[in-house]
């Protein structure tokens, strides 16, 4: 078994494509559009589908905007410096939600950032990547 994607319903998905190409550097692996459905599918990644796990970005015609609810925590994704990761999401436009630092009960070095429609990202500082 492998997992293979997280899906998030955006409510503009120009913008949402943009930001996770743009500023978080991932490349659009595909993009499909379901007239009879009204909704597109974008999956986006830092590799292919075949060997990495990567995120759906689901447009609904119908919809601009979710309720994010409060069971949802957050996309983690492993950057070598979690402080020039937020200077470059910040240069980009981007919004550094928790800067980079200690977290609180550890030693490793984390931050957060937020995507256009509010879903949070967490940088997690790994040595060697």
């Amino acid at each position: 078994m492998r997992l293979l994607h997280t899906m998030l319903r955006v409510g503009n998905l120009e913008r949402s494509l943009a930001f996770y190409q743009e500023v978080l550097n991932m490349q659009l692996l595909r993009r499909q559009d379901y007239p009879e459905g009204r909704f597109t599918l974008a999956f986006l990644g830092y590799g292919p589908e075949s060997s990495h796990t990567v995120l759906e970005l689901t447009h609904n015609w119908d919809s601009d905007h979710y309720e994010l609810g409060n069971a949802y925590g957050h996309i983690a994704i492993g950057v070598p410096d979690a402080y020039a990761s937020c200077e470059a999401v910040r240069a980009k436009g981007g919004k550094v939600v928790r800067e980079a630092g200690p977290m609180k009960h550890g030693s490793t070095v984390i931050a957060f950032v937020e995507d256009p429609d509010g879903y949070k990202i967490e940088f997690i500082q790994q040595a060697g990547q």
